[in-house]
């Protein structure tokens, strides 16, 4: 909800003619519009001025990206039919919530712009870019200056921060990604050139390498998160070894999408990804387990990959579920002595086996089975674990 303090603002004024009082110091971006930022109840606001039919269909769009998690900024609201004192009307302002503690690129770099956090800025744009594609918004000008990045543990999260040139659709042609993407190479060029100029870029960097190494860092993601994986029955170990890929690129799975070929020998996986937040609520609405999202993941995954292996894909989703529960879950749950029960909680008790499986079988050159890894779980790993009523302080009641 907007704050109602916002109505105080002087919009019978252009805004660049708004008084210093009103406004906050935060570095900027190049933007071909005037951009101001206003602290309202200690929230900062940026304010953009263009005519009004863009204003309201920026501020669409970028509710609607809102809507599907993708990474852009929030729209608050647009004022529009503003008039200045003599009655001489003015363009519309578009208002969205400033994103705290994000930057231009430009105020990243106070020196020279080096190599690897350049790759660490192409990375996280990459990022964004193939995001937006998985929702089918085309953007139509993808740049360096019309993204905010955060820091985030040593590499950048990018937000789109202009959706002025935008389009939504529901899925984009491989044309249409191909033109986005050579805009954005023509942008990040410029954009390059422009840093090589005022000195900010390191010697040893090529602007021209820079965009082409956008476009090969979109290409190589895209084709990871997309590409359909034929897969021989039985070869669960491949499954999960596409997921850990796809998790490592900070990428999650809802679901795998399969579909047998060769007679069912074979199957053709292609995942469906989403962005992080999802898996516990999925977990809990399909199997009543309560876990934390990364364990979540890990359990959902061990699902998709049960309904593969079993040809259930054509099964209602609970009804695979509660195979999954019953034929997996539980005999593992069920199978440690009551005297290691107090060790972990039964999802983690689960993941740690998963991980211990992976590992197995990436010894072995093959899966291993969950037998096989449970035999081994528990005699190698769990008696050596830490009672968690231990680091509680708590007793558990063991049943």
């Amino acid at each position: 909800m907007a704050d109602p303090s916002l109505l105080d603002l002087p919009w019978e004024v252009p805004l660049e003619q708004w008084p210093v009082d009103r406004l906050v110091t935060l570095p900027q971006g190049i933007s071909r519009h005037v951009v101001r930022f206003v602290r309202i109840n200690d929230l900062v606001y940026a304010v953009k001025e263009i005519p009004q039919r863009v204003a309201e269909r920026e501020y669409d769009l970028l509710r609607t990206l809102e809507r599907l998690d993708a990474p852009s900024v929030e729209a608050v609201g647009v004022v529009a039919d503003r008039r200045a004192g003599d009655g001489e009307p003015l363009d519309a302002a578009l208002l969205t919530r400033h994103l705290r503690f994000s930057l231009p690129y430009r105020a990243l770099f106070s020196g020279t712009l080096r190599p690897d956090t350049l790759n660490r800025l192409l990375d996280a744009l990459a990022v964004l870019l193939v995001r937006l594609h998985l929702h089918g918004f085309f953007w139509g000008d993808c740049s360096l200056s019309n993204t905010l990045f955060r820091r985030d543990a040593g590499a950048f999260a990018a937000y789109l921060v202009d959706a002025e040139t935008g389009v939504l659709h529901p899925r984009l042609s491989p044309g249409q990604r191909g033109e986005d993407l050579e805009l954005a190479r023509v942008n990040i060029f410029g954009e390059t050139l422009d840093l090589e100029a005022g000195g900010h870029l390191h010697p040893s960097i090529d602007p021209y390498v820079v965009c082409e190494e956008v476009v090969t860092r979109y290409g190589r993601l895209w084709h990871e998160l997309t590409h359909e994986q034929v897969v021989e029955r039985g070869s669960r170990h491949e499954l999960e070894h596409r997921m850990r890929r796809l998790n490592e690129l900070g990428f999650d799975v809802a679901e795998l999408s399969v579909s047998l070929v060769d007679g069912g020998e074979r199957y053709v996986v292609r995942p469906k990804v989403v962005d992080a937040g999802h898996h516990t609520r999925r977990l809990l609405r399909l199997t009543g387990l309560d876990a934390e999202e990364n364990q979540a993941r890990r359990l959902l995954n061990d699902l998709d990959t049960f309904r593969a292996a079993h040809r259930l894909d054509t099964h209602d989703e609970q009804i695979a579920a509660h195979r999954w529960v019953t034929e997996a879950f539980e005999p593992v749950v069920t199978a440690i002595p009551a005297e290691l029960r107090g060790k972990l909680e039964p999802p983690e008790l689960y993941h740690q086996l998963l991980d211990h499986r992976w590992y197995l079988s990436e010894t072995a050159g093959r899966d291993v089975g969950t037998e096989t890894a449970l035999a081994s779980y528990l005699s190698t790993v769990l008696p050596h674990r830490p009672d968690e009523s231990s680091v509680l302080g708590t007793v558990v009641d063991e049943d």
